[in-house]
């Protein structure tokens, strides 16, 4: 009890911000005439990833010190996250990404945007975490009830004594649907608030360099989604845009007109870096290269930082609560694209839990595949594996649909596109075929017949799917006697791998047939 209180104290005097943070030599940008050579640093989708992921590295420590030595190395250096710090690991989201800002604050970070995945938990976790960042979080196209923007600013503009930067930021709309933003929250096209944001940049505040630090995705996840390239297209007068929501991998930066878009892949494995240089207003280079977090040895502060988070959260965590025969493949988001074993056994985890606990009739399950995040490893299983693989507090919900409004919900599933988080994962119950080019299911059986129109079917799945998530808006409007079991999606899985012996099998039987379909890679 002495050792937990003492963490305790540590902790908060972490948060308290009685740690002093490493000094960061590039923080006087005055103090240089005639800049002529700017270095931009920057990450995405960290997605509470605190620690290394063994060999694919990564780390915030070890981040920490790749940042230093490149300070040491240019004396000018910018440093950006395009949005989604939150949500990830079970470390992360036990503290709500406090370990993430702090450590964050010592490396020095200039400036974020708001991801889609920081609004996943109400206005209230996103004010504190604007409190404890030493550095701004803000949306260019986001605003309050009031009119202001979240943030508190629409733009940043960063003066080098002669060479003057300006900063806007955009999140996109797809978190309307992907996300559950405050219904105070007013979001504003990305096209639109990003064109008013240069303009006053360039003809206002005479910038020299424009930067869009932008969460949009290079990757098109619907119909009405705008991605980067279309952002760069639309807008003149971008320099740089710093992209995050798609995960890419760039190997280089993409090009559309006069505008360098550039992303630093995912979970701080690489941290992007692009060495400017600028005569007349004009950028007459543009060296950029995805430096691969690796073989960095840890920052001794940081860690020291982290250390006691670390200690508290492994008292909980470490417990063992049942046993994978072999691993639950997750690889490229493959939730996102086809049937998985690790989409099969969460969704018949549900189905056992409110038959067998709750004494339901339940009909089927289904969940998102974005809604998981990673593999479940072979071997023993433990709390914070399973709050790895479902990192989101979702509350899970039984509810009723007549059949001809379940026929609905399914031609509805059957346009969710590919690699989205929208695409859907089925309990056992459910036997399909997606038709990829036509965007159609056929040979739709429940229990084994097809869908009556005219019975009830009784279901379950997530608060967020049901309130119009991921575009479901046939739940949320067609959804008959929606009850919330106030039950955790995580605490039902881990009931059920302790129902099955502790031992449960990856199994992957037809429930989803796809056609004519990509295969993740």
């Amino acid at each position: 009890m002495k050792r937990f209180s003492t963490l305790l104290l540590i902790t908060v005097f972490f948060l308290t911000g009685a740690y002093s943070l490493f000094a960061s030599p590039a923080r006087d940008l005055s103090s240089q005439a005639e800049i002529r050579e700017l270095v931009l640093l920057h990450t995405n989708d960290h997605h509470g990833t605190v620690l290394p992921r063994g060999e694919n590295g990564g780390g915030l420590a070890e981040r920490a010190t790749f940042i230093r030595e490149t300070r040491e190395q240019y004396p000018n250096v910018l440093l950006f996250d395009a949005g989604d710090m939150n949500t990830g690991t079970a470390l992360s989201n036990m503290f709500q990404a406090n370990p993430d800002i702090l450590a964050y604050n010592m490396m020095g970070y200039d400036a974020m945007v708001f991801g889609n995945h920081e609004f996943n938990e109400g206005i209230a976790r996103m004010e504190r975490q604007m409190g404890l960042a030493n550095f701004p979080i803000f949306s260019s196209n986001v605003r309050r009830a009031d009119g202001s923007y979240l943030g508190g600013q629409q733009y940043i503009v960063f003066d080098y004594n002669g060479l003057r930067v300006g900063v806007f930021s955009i999140t996109t709309l797809r978190a309307l649907i992907v996300s559950n933003p405050d219904r105070s929250l007013t979001f504003i096209n990305e096209i639109d608030a990003a064109r008013d944001a240069v303009n006053i940049l360039r003809t206002r505040e005479m910038v020299d360099v424009v930067i869009g630090l932008v969460h949009m995705g290079t990757i098109r996840e619907g119909d009405n989604h705008i991605t980067s390239q279309d952002l760069a297209a639309a807008v003149a007068g971008i320099d740089v845009i710093i992209d995050g929501h798609s995960h890419a991998d760039l190997p280089a930066p993409i090009r559309v007109g006069n505008t360098y878009i550039v992303s630093a892949h995912e979970r701080g494995t690489t941290v992007g870096r692009a060495v400017l240089s600028i005569e007349n207003r004009r950028i007459t280079n543009f060296q950029w290269t995805p430096v691969r977090i690796t073989g960095f040895e840890p920052d001794l502060q940081v860690n020291a930082m982290l250390s006691p988070f670390i200690e508290l959260a492994d008292l909980s965590l470490r417990e063992v609560v049942g046993e994978a025969s072999s691993t639950f493949v997750f690889g490229n988001r493959e939730t996102r694209f086809q049937e998985t074993a690790l989409g099969n056994m969460i969704n018949d985890a549900n189905v056992w839990f409110f038959r067998e606990v709750f004494g339901q009739q339940i009909d089927f399950a289904f969940h998102n595949g974005g809604n998981m995040r990673a593999e479940l490893p072979g071997g023993s299983i433990t709390r914070e594996n399973i709050l790895t693989v479902l990192p989101f507090e979702n509350n899970l919900f039984i509810a009723s649909m007549r059949g001809s409004d379940l026929i609905e919900l399914f031609n509805f599933m059957a346009t969710v596109p590919q690699g989205a988080g929208g695409f859907p994962q089925f309990s056992r119950e459910v036997r399909l075929t997606l038709d990829v080019p036509n965007r159609t299911y056929s040979n739709i059986t429940i229990g084994g017949a097809p869908i009556d129109p005219n019975r009830i079917y009784r279901f379950a799945t997530n608060d967020f799917l049901l309130t119009g998530g991921d575009g479901y808006t046939v739940l949320e409007e067609r959804s008959i006697e929606p009850y919330n079991t106030s039950l955790l999606l995580s605490y039902v899985v881990i009931e059920y791998i302790r129902s099955q012996g502790g031992v449960i099998s990856p199994i992957v039987d037809g429930r989803l047939n796809v056609i004519g379909g990509v295969t993740p890679f």
